[in-house]
């Protein structure tokens, strides 16, 4: 029996098992704090209006009195004061403070944000545990929350009421900007651009938003920046064509190079096109969504007893094994007909240059009927050996925070992509207790126990 027909016996299988999230989690733990929480099914497709999407935000708007009162000028929060040392709790830290917009910006505010909930990300642990991506002691981290605006536009100038985002709205909240610790989660209260906030359709329960922002712009961003993925005909942006257009004085010296230079116009991907997404993390989760959509055949290596039947859900055309990285390199290459010109990895440098393997490289390192070059992208790091015709990417994430277009593109088409049920969230695991449970929900996370679901504490 060939490669190619033993794997497609596996994912015959593989898809009329019963999907493997039913059981309950926690190893064994009777922990009440914890709870399991399932996304809601997504409704019929039926594109709304955006007359239907302001609509759907009027009620958060009612009886907000409470909300609006005067804010307290101290807060808790959770600080980390040295490397491989837990994070420690400061009741009476200062509420972070929203500054004047430039009067450059075509609209935007800084919003303040009252969190409810924080979504809790890998290098939440890995950051203090390995003393990288720390710019200053003590520390405040977090990149995900959601929570309900306080002060708005109606206070700080700018963005003109009801414009999208206002006082009174939920909103999931989007800390790229890891430098300013006004934007950073473990807080009670947080800062967030307006640009760089989505608001939270009533149909997402809060537990879910609080895990999709980071996770999404970085995918939207690997595709559409990187990989040329233009999102116009799934309602989105085009990113490349916006990161273009600002040109090089209005961006960051450090993304240049790749957001003017890194693909070529005749190399962006287009629909019909393979692309491998390798890993089961929440960023890989809606890359391969977001491609799906967008018209790409998309093929997933990650482990298949753990996570093959939640991905096979949303439509991947091919998953492939991760526990035999050389067998799942030739299984891509069998399926695509030699090779691929597009790749995210999610996992780390080993897997990216397995992946290199997966691409294309006839013909001097150029693909054999149009010459354009392999794109891969590593979201936690890249081969240090270059291959010829293959071009590596790493993800400008610093456009969602320092350029507005493009962060208010990306929050306005969450926000459409959530209400019209065109991505799932993942599945989500919820810690009550508030942030004195952080640290222990990160060492559940230090130890492997969380997979396959993204863990939330509420506050």
């Amino acid at each position: 029996m060939s490669s190619f027909q033993y794997f497609a016996l596996t994912s015959h299988c593989l898809s009329e098992a019963t999907t493997p999230w039913g059981y309950s989690l926690g190893c064994g733990r009777s922990d009440p704090r914890l709870t399991l929480h399932q996304p809601p099914p997504p409704p019929p497709h039926q594109p709304p209006p955006q007359a239907q999407y302001q609509s759907q935000h009027q009620h958060q708007h009612l009886h907000l009195a409470p909300i609006l009162q005067s804010l307290p000028t101290h807060q808790t929060a959770l600080l980390l004061h040295s490397p491989k040392t837990p994070y420690i709790l400061a009741p009476h830290h200062p509420l972070p403070v929203p500054h004047p917009i430039p009067p450059s910006s075509q609209g935007a505010c800084e919003l303040l944000v009252k969190i409810s909930h924080i979504g809790l990300n890998p290098i939440d642990w890995k950051a203090p545990d390995y003393n990288f991506g720390i710019p200053y002691l003590p520390f405040l981290s977090g990149r995900d929350f959601v929570g309900t605006v306080v002060r708005g536009p109606e206070h700080g100038g700018g963005l003109k009421p009801g414009r999208r985002v206002r006082e009174g709205d939920v909103v999931i909240g989007v800390s790229t900007d890891y430098r300013d610790h006004r934007k950073a989660a473990f807080q009670s209260y947080a800062v967030v651009a307006s640009f760089n906030a989505c608001r939270l359709p009533r149909n997402v329960s809060r537990e879910a938003g609080a895990c999709v922002g980071v996770a999404f712009v970085a995918a939207a961003i690997a595709l559409g920046v990187c990989l040329g993925v233009d999102f116009r005909r799934i309602g989105g942006p085009d990113l490349l064509l916006l990161a273009r257009d600002i040109g090089e004085q209005g961006l960051s010296l450090d993304i240049r190079e790749e957001c003017l230079k890194g693909v070529m116009v005749g190399e962006r991907a287009g629909n019909g096109e393979w692309i491998v997404v390798w890993g089961s993390s929440t960023t890989g989760f809606f890359a391969a969504q977001l491609a799906k959509l967008s018209g790409l055949r998309v093929i997933l290596v990650l482990d298949l007893q753990k996570h093959g039947a939640r991905f096979w859900e949303r439509g991947a055309d091919i998953i492939v094994d991760c526990h035999d990285p050389e067998r799942a390199v030739s299984v891509i290459r069998a399926v695509t007909g030699n090779g691929v010109r597009f790749a995210i990895d999610t996992v780390g440098k080993e897997t990216a240059a397995r992946l290199v393997g997966a691409f294309d490289t006839s013909s001097g390192g150029m693909a054999k009927e149009d010459g354009r070059r392999g794109h891969l992208v590593g979201l936690t790091g890249l081969p240090s050996m270059r291959s010829e015709g293959v071009i590596f990417h790493t993800v400008p994430i610093k456009l969602f925070h320092e350029v507005e277009q493009v962060g208010e593109a990306l929050m306005t088409w969450l926000g459409t992509l959530l209400l019209e049920g065109l991505i799932e969230t993942p599945y989500v695991e919820v810690e009550t207790g508030g942030l004195e449970r952080v640290n222990h929900a990160l060492d559940r996370m230090r130890i492997g126990e969380i997979s396959g679901r993204r863990l939330v504490v509420e506050l």
